[in-house]
């Protein structure tokens, strides 16, 4: 059974950074697409950044591209999301995901939460000035 485990959440000032890990266990992530959610308090969770299987594409939404990084270590079967510059609105519970597939279409599908398959329980964070 697949098991994802967010870390490095936690509260931050405006301007600040954060490094988040997602740790799999169960299954290696080498394979498999992941991506990076977030959900803000009464709001719908919403995409953040994706990565195919091995790293070498990866998308943002459009509020994070340039601040946020996401990458992957396929051998220590760990996920970041490196994420600078933080404003307020980027507060909410992040969540990481993994699919069984190795690549999403471009034309959107990275970005549905239908395409993947695993979840973690997600980490807090607070930005605020």
């Amino acid at each position: 059974q697949v098991q994802l485990v967010e870390s490095g959440g936690g509260s931050v000032k405006t301007g600040g950074s954060l490094r988040l890990s997602c740790s799999a266990s169960g299954r290696a992530i080498n394979g498999f697409a992941m991506a990076w959610f977030r959900q803000a308090l009464e709001k719908e969770r919403e995409f953040v950044a994706y990565s195919n299987w091995i790293g070498i594409v990866t998308e943002y939404a459009d509020s994070v591209n340039g601040r946020f990084t996401i990458s992957r270590d396929n051998a220590k079967s760990t996920m970041y999301l490196q994420m600078n510059s933080l404003k307020d609105e980027d507060t909410a519970v992040y969540y990481c995901a993994m699919s069984r597939k190795g690549n999403l279409r471009d034309d959107g599908q990275f970005r549905s939460l239908s395409e993947y398959d695993y979840w973690g329980q997600g980490t807090q964070v607070t930005v605020s000035s």
